[in-house]
């Protein structure tokens, strides 16, 4: 099953539509950026969190304490970064929390996404590269640049209910990332929610069929 994360929720009725319409994984982003979250809001919102959705933190070059505390006050259960951070800081992260961590590629070459899952991190996840931004551009990258990976990622960069079929096809992701792709005016819109939701459910149906001939 392809896993869903919707990310950059901000609001109670992001957290309304999602525990409505049951995505995998949703992000709160602590990084600088216009969907940026207190640790009291995020707190807030999971704590209205249906159980059943892991809540993913957002961090860019963030220091090591402000994250282990979010995962032992338990307002997030996977950590993604989205900056410069090197083995050793993975390292030294999974020392301190049993969380599992994400590391955010912004792609650029094969050789890179190769080195990558090298890293003791435990997905990825490939979002497009834009100079001088960590992440959230809206813009899609070159996915014949992934090669065979035997890490899970997940696939981010302009994903929405109109071309996750097409990138689920060619690069069997282990889940796909959404955040703009499921706004509207800069807001999560629950029926985009919905339409991407439904899109990733009607391939894995798909997928299921094909399995069975």
């Amino acid at each position: 099953m392809t896993q869903i994360k919707v990310c950059g929720l901000t609001r109670e009725e992001d957290i309304t539509a999602v525990n409505r319409w049951r995505p995998n994984y949703i992000g709160f982003v602590f990084a600088n950026s216009r969907r940026r979250v207190t640790p009291e809001q995020a707190h807030h919102l999971k704590d209205r969190l249906d159980p059943h959705i892991k809540a993913v933190g957002v961090f860019t070059n963030e220091p090591l304490p402000s994250i282990v505390k979010l995962c032992l006050k338990g307002t997030i259960d996977v950590v993604q970064l989205h900056g410069d951070e090197t083995e050793e800081y993975i390292r030294a992260l999974k020392q301190k929390t049993i969380c599992p961590v994400i590391k955010a590629i912004r792609v650029q070459s094969t050789e890179q996404i190769l080195k990558a899952q090298t890293m003791s991190c435990d997905l990825l996840l490939l979002d497009t590269y834009q100079k001088g931004q960590y992440g959230g551009s809206g813009k899609t990258f070159d996915r014949t640049l992934i090669p065979p990976l035997h890490k899970p990622f997940f696939l981010a960069g302009g994903m929405e209910s109109g071309n996750i079929e097409q990138a689920v096809w060619e690069c069997h992701p282990y889940g796909i990332d959404v955040s703009s792709g499921a706004e509207t005016n800069g807001l999560k819109d629950e029926t985009k929610i919905r339409q991407i939701i439904e899109a990733i459910q009607t391939l894995d149906k798909i997928g299921d069929k094909e399995t069975t001939y």
